[in-house]
């Protein structure tokens, strides 16, 4: 049915802007007479363009012009792009040292964000309930009434900014990854100011996981229910199938955990996957394309990276894996909530990383940068703290960007978020007064996802969300605004 012929027959529930994430996006629920759903379309409604505006561009310029796609996760962009720079430069691998300040400032990028989107953006929902007064789903909320939660949130994430900081210079848009190596290493006086405080940090990490435990045993049913769907999932392992989120292998898994793909170099990412174009989204669809379209889509993030893993190399996080896939009786994890319990793992892992990494003395080396013979194609695939993200390029002979394709982790995740819209709609509207705490409901899923909508810095000021019902006429009947 046409979008036109749908409007016409039924009602239209509006939401717009989604809040609480990272970027603008919209929901359309279409309503019939009878007020059952049949509809339910999750829309990004920006368009960033970078594809296009850095061809032209040198390449050795495109790992600190691209990470301005994010103000929360540049770092992932900038060490995207460094890795398939790599290539162009003709580097097939970096020096330890480079190596491991990358991985070191990618962990630290993974803590920072994750704990960004567990504390200050999902715990107002999860702490106080789908359906709390607007007044009380928000950070300052939680610091008042959780107190200690509040202290994690603002703290762990620090941490993780520091390590950001003096492996890449700021902050936020860092320069140190540059193509075949790194310009700086670690000093001393940063190595044991990050050494001092790691041990708690890791500390309130497992107390946040403890915490997450409690509230999913309160509401499991909730929780196993809400927005569940089967799917693929996509993710980053090392070749003996260890979970490695900054460098590995592309594996594929489906619903039952059999392997759809394994063992495919990130430059041979299009064999296996397709990119679809919608025209009511400025987002693609990619699929998988030995399964098709309608069979083929996957989700990528915290919970394909445990879900396709068969270990995790650090201890703690391991033992919390083994007790994560316990609930899914030998299958992978589905429900979309386990997002939350999946990333809290790796905030954990991540936290366990940094640990390792900051007693290497291979951080304080002298050989910084690597050179090659120049190729003209380079590719990299790196898990992003909302999962698989994937960078290809294309340069000329004059060393100008001719051709750039991204595949970022939302973007992947964008069959399984309009699906999760589309279940929790049909759940919870039909019949019901529409209310904010029942829309609040749809944000909850799309929530779950962390979605980076435009991948860019938010915007600051009042965010307002606007709730608008039509009748079959198209004229407005009922209108609510959440500030």
């Amino acid at each position: 049915m046409s979008e036109a012929s749908v409007e016409s027959k039924t009602r239209k529930i509006v939401i717009d802007p989604v809040t609480r994430v990272e970027g603008h996006g919209k929901v359309t629920i279409h309503l019939d007479d009878s007020g059952q759903v049949q509809q339910a379309r999750f829309h990004v409604v920006e368009f960033r363009g970078f594809e296009r505006f850095i061809q032209g561009r040198p390449y050795w310029e495109v790992p600190v012009i691209v990470q301005r796609l994010c103000g929360i996760c540049p770092v992932s962009h900038h060490l995207a792009a460094a890795k398939a720079m790599d290539k162009i430069a003709g580097v097939d691998a970096v020096s330890p040292t480079a190596d491991k300040l990358r991985r070191l400032m990618h962990y630290g990028q993974l803590l920072q964000s994750n704990a960004l989107h567990i504390f200050h953006l999902a715990s107002p929902d999860l702490l106080f309930g789908f359906g709390a007064p607007v007044e009380q789903r928000n950070i300052v909320s939680v610091l008042e009434h959780f107190p200690e939660i509040g202290k994690w949130a603002i703290f762990i994430r620090r941490f993780g900014q520091e390590v950001i900081k003096a492996t890449g210079g700021k902050k936020i848009h860092p320069t140190s990854a540059v193509p075949g190596g790194v310009n700086q290493n670690l000093s001393i006086a940063d190595r044991d100011a990050l050494r001092k405080d790691i041990g708690q940090i890791l500390s309130w990490c497992l107390l946040a996981l403890d915490r997450l435990k409690r509230v999913v045993a309160e509401r499991e049913a909730e929780h196993k229910e809400f927005a569940y769907f089967e799917s693929n999932f996509l993710s980053l392992v090392r070749a003996d199938g260890v979970m490695d989120l900054y460098d590995g292998l592309l594996r594929a898994i489906d619903a039952d955990g059999n392997v759809i793909f394994d063992g495919v170099e990130p430059s041979s990412y299009q064999e296996q996957i397709i990119e679809e174009a919608r025209p009511w989204s400025f987002m693609k669809f990619p699929h998988i394309r030995s399964l098709g379209r309608e069979r083929g889509w996957y989700r990528v993030g915290p919970l394909a990276q445990i879900n396709c893993a068969a270990s995790v190399d650090t201890p703690i996080a391991e033992a919390e894996r083994r007790l994560f896939m316990k609930m899914g009786e030998g299958a992978p994890i589905q429900s979309t909530l386990s997002y939350h319990y999946a990333r809290l793992i790796c905030l954990i892992h991540s936290a366990e990383k940094i640990q390792q990494l900051l007693f290497d003395d291979d951080l304080q080396g002298a050989d910084l940068v690597v050179t090659g013979h120049r190729r003209g194609v380079g590719v990299s695939c790196i898990e992003a703290p909302r999962g698989t993200l994937i960078h290809h390029y294309e340069v000329d002979e004059n060393d100008q960007v001719t051709r750039a394709n991204l595949i970022v982790s939302t973007t992947s995740n964008n069959e399984a978020l309009n699906r999760a819209v589309s279940s929790v709609a049909r759940k919870y509207l039909p019949g019901n007064e529409i209310t904010d705490g029942l829309l609040n409901h749809i944000e909850v899923a799309i929530r779950a996802y962390d979605p980076c909508l435009s991948c860019a810095t938010h915007a600051l000021g009042r965010m307002p969300l606007i709730v608008s019902v039509e009748d079959a006429a198209g004229r407005l009947v009922q209108q609510r605004i959440k500030q």
